[in-house]
């Protein structure tokens, strides 16, 4: 029997595209859903976003009972769990967007803004660029993917780096966790290589 993923809609993230992506990867069973039920069944949880960390986290807070659900799958069932863009900025301790607002904290760090050392570099960041592996992980080769963020992660399990005039996190992980800033839906045939290592990842 299929495998089912859950990919969660709180209203907050490229849901289509994703949902596209993960089909082309090789998913044939992909609940869309905003019920926890689905969510704590399910046997693998994709968690996108899009937009600001404030709003997103009201969002997924705001569906009754959800972040239970997520967190009886993830932290103590063990199901793989992959966060695109704000959905692995959840994962941290607190963001700095719009005031300080506490994260799910499954990874330990903060989330805060992106500095431009060079003022040729623009904010937010956006576009093609390199991710650079910084510790050896099943999922993460070194390749090009697309960014769209004016955040970045600071903090502990980083998996890999890209570069905005300096190293900026492109992924961090731990355990059944990780969670990707670049958006793998948008990152062509790097992206759908990265989400067909996620869908048969066995942590």
């Amino acid at each position: 029997m299929a495998e089912t993923v859950a990919l969660i809609d709180y209203g907050a993230g490229n849901l289509h595209s994703v949902h596209n992506a993960l089909k082309a990867a090789g998913a044939t069973n992909i609940a869309v859903t905003a019920d926890p039920q689905v969510v704590r069944a399910a046997d693998r949880i994709v968690l996108p976003g899009v937009g600001a960390f404030a709003h997103c986290r009201d969002a997924l807070w705001s569906i009754p009972n959800m972040v239970d659900a997520m967190e009886a799958a993830v932290l103590r069932g063990g199901r793989p769990f992959l966060g695109i863009c704000v959905g692995m900025q959840l994962l941290a301790e607190t963001g700095e967007e719009h005031g300080s607002h506490p994260g799910l904290g499954w990874i330990p760090g903060m989330v805060a803004p992106l500095v431009a050392t060079d003022p040729a570099l623009k904010i937010p960041h956006m576009g093609w660029n390199d991710v650079i592996p910084v510790v050896p992980h099943s999922l993460i080769e070194p390749g090009e993917a697309y960014f769209l963020h004016g955040y970045a992660f600071a903090g502990a399990h980083v998996l890999a780096r890209t570069d905005h005039g300096g190293p900026v996190t492109a992924a961090i992980g731990r355990d059944n966790i990780i969670g990707v800033q670049f958006h793998p839906e948008k990152s062509q045939a790097y992206g759908l290589a990265f989400l067909s290592r996620f869908l048969e990842w066995r942590p």
